[in-house]
């Protein structure tokens, strides 16, 4: 646990002296949440209904804009090398990349969330189950965003090319999550959904860093 804490940590501390990239992941979702209303119009009934939808989507896009960037500085000052030539195992560093790509993007996103459902009218009651909902969806976007950023690693246009890969791979995280909010909206339960989601998350989290590794591995060959 020593090297992921301490990957975590200088991974944290990089992002936070740098702030483009979670600053812009929440600008990009604020702003595009904002935008729907004024195009739509402000009838209550309708932005309740497409509140979970539009949210879930937005911050599907907005966690996917600093992807690109996951693993690409190490990539290109030698860091990434070193670490495969490293005693400490590399997943490791994936882990760590992982778990601070999350608490500088997922967990802002989760910190707006409430705002903006407000903005968009969805009944209070509902907002507990959305904010578990992406508790559990938000860490898979990670992994499997780690994934798609490894595979692409020193491609040109890097980004149109992670987008491809894991768009797929995130339409079910997005259909369960968005669907425990309807199941509220709805007086059912939302159990089956937020189960999926783990399930996800529970096969995510073994297997997603494992084939990061063999990707960052055949990235540097």
């Amino acid at each position: 646990m020593k090297p992921i804490r301490t990957l975590f940590q200088r991974d944290i501390r990089l992002t936070l002296r740098q702030g483009t990239d979670a600053t812009m992941v929440i600008a990009f979702f604020v702003i595009a949440i904002v935008l729907f209303p004024l195009g739509l119009g402000p009838e209550p009934q309708l932005l309740a209904r497409i509140a979970p939808g539009l949210i879930g989507v937005t911050a599907l896009l907005s966690a996917m804009l600093s992807l690109d960037r996951l693993f690409q500085q190490d990539y290109e000052d030698g860091s990434l090398e070193l670490l495969v030539l490293n005693p400490n195992p590399m997943i490791a560093h994936v882990i760590a990349k992982v778990a601070a790509h999350w608490v500088t993007t997922g967990l802002p996103l989760m910190a707006a969330t409430p705002l903006l459902a407000v903005l968009l009218n969805l009944p209070a009651d509902a907002m507990p189950i959305f904010l578990l909902a992406m508790l559990l969806a938000t860490p898979s976007l990670s992994l499997i965003g780690a994934v798609g950023a490894a595979l692409s690693l020193g491609a040109r246009r890097g980004g149109v090319l992670i987008s491809l890969l894991v768009l797929p791979l995130y339409i079910p995280v997005l259909i369960f999550a968005v669907g425990a909010v309807d199941a509220v909206l709805l007086e059912q339960s939302a159990r089956p959904h937020l189960l999926l989601l783990g399930a996800i998350l529970a096969a995510a989290l073994p297997l997603c860093p494992l084939v990061t590794v063999a990707a960052l591995r055949q990235s540097l060959d």
